[in-house]
């Protein structure tokens, strides 16, 4: 039975682990991760590189299985669903921001962004009008036309957050979605994850090296080895901990 509590959670983790190979050569990569990342949140993970936040990451967003361990997503148990369920739940729920960008190089940038939508059977004249006013919030309204060729690093990191945020999911996953941004696009960016994320029933889950952002942060979870170590509430009474700008250069 679900208590007023589990309303709270966009997502739920318990014991999640995750191992690659196999025989002598098999690694495991997380070790019985418990977490809650809740609606309303703008939750990040830090850690050092290989510590599993990305393996992590794509658990969560349905496009990894995990070995063992209970997953629930907005009331979903993700381990129990076909591959065919998963695939639309996640288009319906999730939207996924690649550190890798992921753009489509032949398409222009409202077509990338328009993906999404039409997938979900959205009119092409709609999901670009739509594509248009989310690319205008990312400061890329001069670009609606352009090929990622004819982009920055930083612009093609834009179209791929517009492309996440166009179709309106419940869940935002993002993979180092300010690395690639100055301060000033950064800002505009973690502006909108806020504006994401005070939606009812929607959350911001973000994978990060970049301190200039934890201040924007309601929850820092840090993880080392495989296993989430420490969960920080972040507030105006309690800040990021000192220890993480030294933490995330390692």
């Amino acid at each position: 039975m679900s208590t007023k509590d589990d309303a709270k959670i966009a997502a739920r983790l318990r014991g999640i682990s995750k191992s690659f190979g196999d025989g002598e050569s098999r690694i495991k990569v997380l070790k019985g991760i418990d977490l809650d990342v809740r609606s309303g949140d703008i939750t990040m993970l830090v850690g050092p590189s290989g510590c599993g936040k990305t393996t992590l990451i794509s658990i969560i967003a349905g496009t990894l299985a995990a070995d063992e361990g209970e997953l629930n997503v907005f009331g979903h148990d993700l381990r129990k669903l076909s591959k065919a369920q998963t695939t639309r739940f996640r288009a319906q729920n999730i939207g996924f921001i690649f550190q890798a960008f992921n753009l489509i190089p032949t398409l222009t940038c409202v077509e990338n962004v328009s993906v999404p939508l039409l997938i979900q059977g959205v009119s092409a004249s709609k999901a670009e009008k739509k594509a248009k006013e989310v690319l205008d919030k990312v400061g890329l309204k001069e670009r609606f036309h352009h090929r990622p060729s004819q982009l920055s690093g930083g612009q093609q990191q834009r179209v791929a957050i517009a492309r996440a945020l166009v179709h309106e999911p419940r869940l935002i996953i993002c993979d180092e979605p300010t690395a690639a941004l100055d301060a000033k696009n950064g800002h505009i960016v973690m502006e909108l994850f806020e504006h994401v994320a005070r939606g009812q029933d929607r959350a911001v889950l973000i994978v990060t090296h970049d301190n200039r952002i934890f201040h924007h942060a309601n929850r820092i979870a840090s993880m080392d080895g495989g296993q989430v170590i420490e969960v920080h509430d972040v507030d105006a009474n309690h800040p990021p901990p000192e220890h993480l700008s030294v933490h995330e250069r390692l």
